[in-house]
């Protein structure tokens, strides 16, 4: 195994209990890390960076290899989870703010950490990283009609300036990682090892930022909030899963599927939450960021 695929393993194991430490320590002791929401941008910049320096132009080609299964994983990805999002949010009359921010959850892109779960699963690996890339590609012109269409109901969505901040927030920042792995891959090969620890660190500060601006609601909403994470969570994997099989396209892609699926840019979520909605809507992205990788 290569040493960046090692380094990747370790990070993604270890990462579930950087961000559970990174929540408890914003839940018990907010009042120090309140004046951090609005590094939240910035600090989810720095992982689509990272995401962007792990990608190659191979990447892209892939996609034209394989339209068919990349179209189903991205059709799958932003129908199974906004719609189990809406569904979810309207069986468990959750309070407008929580509604919100499960179904932004629902709408956000794949998870960052999907590719090297999917590795670890020993599923398809090269899907898995073309499904990723193009739906945060797309984010920008689905994320945000999407959020309107189904989250307008329980809450004021500006559509417009979402666009805007996920530009900012994810699609230059991966831009710009792609364009320094092309003009100096030799020297971004060299650090490939420390970008899933730099993700995590960046992650767990997320949450860190995200819990402390909603402590006092995640005491009263805590066991609510889980349950819809789990249910979003579980149900996307499944159908995800599914919905390969059902495609036919073999275990290792279906494995893909999955992740791609089920698994939420959940960081993105977070973001958008507490910048257009409050930080109470951004816990159902900080809960997911623990769970999804647990």
């Amino acid at each position: 195994m290569p040493a960046s695929d090692r380094a990747a393993r370790r990070a993604v194991t270890v990462f579930p209990l950087l961000v559970i430490a990174a929540g408890a320590i914003g839940l018990l002791w907010p009042a120090h890390f309140t004046g951090w929401a609005p590094a939240v941008p910035w600090l989810l910049g720095v992982v689509m960076f990272s995401m962007g320096l792990t990608l190659t132009l191979p990447d892209f080609t892939a996609v034209a290899k394989r339209p068919w299964a990349v179209g189903l994983g991205l059709v799958a990805h932003y129908v199974i989870m906004p719609g189990l999002g809406w569904l979810i949010a309207t069986v468990l009359h959750l309070p407008p703010q929580l509604a919100a921010g499960v179904i932004l959850v629902g709408c956000a892109p794949s998870g960052t950490a999907s590719n090297v779960v999917t590795y670890l699963a020993r599923g398809d690996v090269a899907l898995s990283v073309s499904v990723a890339t193009v739906s945060t590609v797309l984010a920008p012109l689905i994320t945000p009609p999407l959020t309107l269409l189904l989250a307008g109901q329980f809450l004021d969505v500006d559509a417009g300036v979402m666009v805007t901040d996920i530009l900012k927030t994810v699609l230059l920042p991966v831009a710009a990682g792609l364009l320094v792995r092309v003009v100096a891959g030799r020297y971004v090969d060299k650090v490939l090892g420390a970008l899933p620890w730099l993700s995590a660190v960046t992650i767990a500060a997320i949450v860190l930022a995200v819990v402390a601006g909603s402590a006092a609601l995640i005491k009263d909403a805590a066991a609510l909030v889980l349950l819809a994470v789990v249910l979003h969570n579980g149900l996307g994997l499944a159908l995800g899963y599914g919905a390969g099989k059902l495609a036919r396209l073999g275990r290792p892609a279906s494995r893909a599927m999955a992740f791609e699926v089920g698994m939420q840019n959940s960081g993105l979520a977070a973001s958008l939450a507490t910048a257009h909605f409050s930080p109470a809507a951004a816990l159902p992205a900080a809960v997911f960021s623990v769970w999804h990788n647990v």
